[in-house]
């Protein structure tokens, strides 16, 4: 279990942005852009009865691996998303029941009520660069920018975001450095995860 702590902020024009050719962001850089293709299945009962617990649960493709994924809810203030995470890679795309019992998604497996009407219910589908930035000698942070969609068999939705995720250090660092894509790029903060995007094209 890890504590997972990003700051979101959606792209309000639609623009693709090559992270490469941002000037002001050079003197942070610590890696070479990293691309992925990330396909994530999400699943709940029809009643949602995971989410209303308080977890999220996910089968995800990065490029070619599979992962499970547990999160819960967490607290989003002011585009800083704060959560637990459990996250383990599989051989296929099935769950590793056991795997899952460690979590809060315990009960809800136990419960048969519950588990034998569990189905996928949206798919989130999306490009991303990822680039490590380094802020200070303690501070380090993850820049991903996500292009793509949210969907279920009905609907869609675009998704144009970057994330700016903690892996060290301060806080109060990383939203400077949100600050500082405010004021080159036509960004706002975001409370919303792709995870409730999904949830909003169910509801």
């Amino acid at each position: 279990m890890s504590l997972e702590q990003e700051i979101k902020l959606a792209l309000t024009d639609y623009k693709k942005l090559n992270l490469t050719e941002l000037e002001w962001l050079k003197p942070f850089v610590a890696s070479d852009v990293h691309h992925q293709h990330l396909v994530s299945d999400y699943f709940d009962t029809p009643q949602l009865d995971l989410i209303k617990s308080g977890v999220g649960l996910r089968l995800r493709n990065d490029n070619g691996s599979w992962f499970q994924t547990v999160k819960a809810t967490g607290q989003v203030v002011d585009g800083l998303h704060q959560r637990q995470e459990w996250e383990w890679p599989l051989s296929a795309p099935e769950f590793d029941l056991e795997l899952l019992k460690t979590t809060p998604v315990k009960d809800s497996i136990e419960n048969q009520a519950i588990w034998s009407r569990l189905t996928k219910l949206f798919t989130t589908d999306f490009h991303r660069q990822a680039i490590q930035l380094t802020l200070s000698d303690k501070t380090h942070v993850e820049l991903a920018y996500d292009v793509g969609r949210v969907y279920t068999k009905q609907k869609e939705l675009p998704i144009y975001e970057i994330e700016l995720e903690l892996k060290s250090g301060s806080i109060t660092e990383m939203k400077k450095l949100a600050e500082l894509f405010c004021s080159k790029l036509n960004v706002e903060y975001s409370d919303n995860s792709k995870a409730k995007m999904g949830y909003q094209l169910i509801n």
